[in-house]
């Protein structure tokens, strides 16, 4: 790409968002107006523990959907009841920030959300209270970068954007903006 290029929600986010933000909650002062800071993807493998091979395989199609490599997670602690000891891989995820953050928000939005078998909107109920958002993903293969011939099964994943936001209203404001598709 050329060195010009700004993403496409990004420019409408400085065109548009900023000011609607800015107005709707009169913040006076710029730096104060909440955007997007990062966007990270988890995805949690049970099975990792028993069988490692499913790891490799979900982190390969983890960096497909995300465009760089992720992170192996591990555990932090021993659970008998999960077959689980400290430090053994657990799952994988990618923190996207800048342009990479943006891309990632207009093909899930445009391309992968409505793939959804009987879409009807996200929830409106999974902030946080400090101004984040989390979304899950029951099957990662609404994602078309992922090979549904290759891959083992369906994956879950959560989808967290974190925003500079200091509350609920300005986040959900700031997403709808962006054009989330929030359930009425």
């Amino acid at each position: 790409m050329s060195e010009n290029y700004v993403p496409r929600l990004k420019s409408q986010y400085e065109d548009e968002v900023r000011s609607k933000l800015k107005e709707e909650f009169s913040i006076a002062n710029e730096m104060a107006i909440p955007c997007l800071d990062k966007i990270v993807l988890n995805m949690g493998i049970g099975e990792a523990s028993r069988n490692i091979k499913v790891l490799d395989g979900a982190a390969e199609e983890l960096a497909l959907i995300a465009g760089q490599r992720p992170v192996i997670t591990r555990a932090r602690k021993s659970i008998a009841a999960f077959k689980l000891r400290e430090g053994m891989p657990i799952g994988c995820r990618v923190t996207l920030r800048r342009d990479s953050m943006w891309h990632f928000l207009d093909r899930l939005i445009a391309v992968a959300l409505p793939r959804v078998r009987d879409f009807r909107g996200v929830s409106n109920k999974a902030f946080d209270g400090r101004g984040n958002y989390t979304l899950g993903i029951r099957d990662h293969l609404i994602f078309p970068e992922v090979d549904h011939s290759k891959t083992e099964g369906s994956q879950g994943m959560n989808i967290t954007f974190v925003t500079t936001s200091a509350n609920n209203e300005q986040a959900f404001f700031l997403l709808k903006e962006l054009g989330m598709p929030f359930a009425r």
